[in-house]
């Protein structure tokens, strides 16, 4: 329900600098992703070693939204399987998964540059999903 349409503001905690903050607005006229991951999420591991290289190719940033889930663990966990975000930011409560309609973790978001959610990605993204959907859409947002 929220393709095409602002991607929901908030203002959150880094998860590795809790003193400095991120929101969306940050990032006006760039495209990106806002993956949400956690590190009790079974799924989430599937995923990720895609999410490591495409962070090393530099095609497009990935934020991460830590979603419901001690600082603490979170860290162990991308210390220990890589960390392919740019940043990522604490949203223990899980407020804003609730705006973003998060039905469950991971969900991966493009964002264009006016701040729009032009694609919804429910589950864990694959190499399919990666080379025939989100990386031609970021392609195209990117020109």
């Amino acid at each position: 329900p929220l393709i095409g349409k602002p991607a929901p503001a908030f203002a959150l905690p880094q998860l590795h600098k809790p003193e400095a903050s991120f929101a969306p607005k940050d990032l006006q006229g760039k495209v990106w992703l806002l993956n949400v991951w956690a590190s009790w999420c079974v799924s989430c591991r599937q995923e990720h070693p895609l999410l490591v290289e495409l962070a090393k190719k530099g095609t497009v940033p990935i934020y991460g939204l830590n979603y419901k889930d001690p600082r603490d663990d979170a860290l162990r966990w991308l210390q220990r399987y890589g960390d392919p975000y740019v940043l990522s930011i604490a949203g223990a409560e899980g407020r804003v998964g609730i705006d973003y309609g998060v039905h469950g973790v991971p969900e991966t978001y493009v964002i264009d540059r006016a701040g729009v959610i032009r694609y919804k990605q429910i589950g864990p993204v694959t190499q399919d999903v990666l080379e025939k959907t989100i990386l031609p859409l970021v392609a195209e947002l990117q020109k």
